[in-house]
């Protein structure tokens, strides 16, 4: 449901001048915005299923930027973060970065640079939703499957036969060949390897 709302850019900056000028910026760009004046108003309002941005300032009073940053990694949320500051420094750019930040500008910063780092945060943004989807939709295919048929499905990614999975299991072949047809049926598969592909990323591990 979610991939089909507009994204929004998220701002938080203690500056009502710099909201209010970045509001306009992105508004003329065709861009929705909502801005909070502190770190801790965007932890109390942020819904993670609206797709979009953080524009980040990092010097606030209360929680900063990085802590800020920091908070949504411990709860999971997988936000895309561009940091705007007009006092960050060599180290709070590194930081940033390396807990996945997109990009890391400093104030004034130019429009045209802005906008596109906005774009490719967006762009990030709906690919790791589709990706997350995507996935969601494996696991719920993968409920599906009896006790048993994950039993199978654990040898059939080890590579093994028919009649090797069989032994294993203490059953007859054709018993195994219903198991495998039922759970390409569940899985929504059409070849073998297909299947396989999707168990790995589902995590799933030979015997």
């Amino acid at each position: 449901m979610t991939m089909s709302i507009s994204p929004t850019v998220f701002m938080v900056d203690d500056d009502p001048a710099v909201l209010k000028s970045l509001t306009r910026l992105l508004r003329s760009a065709g861009l929705a915005a909502a801005t909070f004046s502190s770190a801790q108003e965007f932890l109390d309002h942020y819904d993670p299923n609206l797709p979009g941005c953080l524009l980040l300032d990092i010097a606030m009073p209360g929680l900063n930027g990085l802590g800020l940053q920091q908070a949504l990694a411990a709860e999971g949320r997988e936000l895309q973060i561009i940091f705007l500051t007009g006092r960050g420094d060599i180290h709070m750019s590194v930081e940033a970065m390396r807990r996945g930040a997109v990009d890391f500008l400093t104030k004034p910063v130019n429009d045209e640079d802005l906008l596109q780092a906005i774009h490719t945060a967006i762009e990030k943004d709906r690919v790791a939703r589709q990706a997350r989807a995507e996935l969601e939709d494996l696991r719920q295919r993968l409920a599906t499957l009896t006790p048993r048929e994950r039993e199978v499905l654990g040898h059939v990614v080890s590579g093994q036969s028919n009649k090797q999975t069989a032994g294993d299991l203490g059953t007859v072949e054709k018993t195994v060949k219903v198991h495998r047809a039922r759970i390409m049926e569940k899985m929504q598969v059409q070849s073998l390897a297909e299947l396989v592909r999707l168990a790995e990323r589902l995590g799933i591990r030979g015997k």
